[in-house]
């Protein structure tokens, strides 16, 4: 009897896992195929060059192949660190939807996905932004970088600054969306669908990309600068150069597109992440 339990336990465990892995890896590549555009967009108004001299409308496209090969096992690699790690730490406390789970699960899994996440925005922002070097596709760009530069400072250059961007960011969204999740009953008296997930991941998504815009030009002019300028940047010296060259309205360049990018990425990444968790759930069952 108690093997069967143990059978049954790791089972249940690996499914989770399994649908954990399918949900966040179906949800990641919608969005970032979907919305590639509105983010080539953002990537250009951040760009040093300016939105025009890094090619417009034109090309809205480009560096699409790497952002759709990189969001399936990325947002994979994400969720099933954040889901594993919440499940250990509510297990290890007793508490079930306490924020600073939320927090600590988010930043412990956005250090994780960034292992795949730092590499593939190098080459789609630079595909995005840097139009004289359009001809290259994003394995030279990735090939060039490792050349010139080695791991870390080439395919691994703003790895520092991403992580800085997307830890205060998951701070806010994800125990705002868990949080919007848990009383969405209580708000609205309706019941928790995919539709009302989605909702909540929407407003959650918006606040926290208004919220880290600064973080996020920082970041992209950092991907950029060794192809613009071969200079060796930080974060601080980013900010202070963005905001003596632009003042404030520089900090928070590509702000709107950001944010309706996010905030729709949000609706339609937590949307079609609880509902592919529902289908793989109901056919197990």
């Amino acid at each position: 009897m108690e093997t069967e339990s143990s059978t049954a336990i790791t089972t249940d465990v690996k499914f989770y896992f399994f649908s954990t892995l399918i949900s966040g890896a179906v949800a990641g590549a919608i969005v970032d195929v979907a919305l590639f555009p509105i983010d080539t967009v953002k990537t250009r108004l951040q760009s040093e060059n300016g939105f025009w001299r890094s090619g417009g409308f034109r090309g809205i496209y480009k560096g699409l192949a790497p952002a759709a090969a990189g969001s399936a096992p990325t947002a994979a690699l994400f969720f099933c660190t954040y889901e594993g790690c919440k499940k250990y730490l509510s297990s290890a406390t007793g508490h079930t939807n306490s924020p600073y789970i939320h927090m600590i699960s988010a930043s412990f899994a956005e250090v994780v996905a960034c292992i795949i996440r730092v590499p593939v925005e190098i080459a789609k922002q630079r595909r995005q932004a840097l139009s004289n070097r359009c001809e290259r596709t994003a394995l030279n760009i990735l090939w060039t970088a490792y050349k010139t530069e080695g791991i870390r400072r080439g395919l691994y250059r703003g790895f520092g600054t991403t992580i800085c961007r997307e830890i205060p960011f998951s701070l806010i969204q994800f125990p705002l969306w868990e949080f919007l999740k848990h009383n969405w009953s209580d708000f609205t008296g309706l019941p928790l669908t995919p539709v009302s997930v989605a909702i909540c991941g929407a407003i959650a998504g918006g606040i926290s990309a208004a919220a880290t815009t600064p973080l996020d030009v920082a970041k992209t002019r950092i991907m950029l600068a060794d192809e613009v300028s071969g200079r060796k940047l930080g974060m601080r010296s980013v900010l202070r150069a963005v905001y003596k060259e632009k003042g404030f309205k520089g900090l928070i360049s590509g702000i709107l597109p950001r944010v309706m990018w996010i905030t729709m990425g949000g609706a339609i990444f937590f949307g079609f992440y609880d509902l592919t968790s529902r289908i793989l759930k109901f056919d197990r069952t």
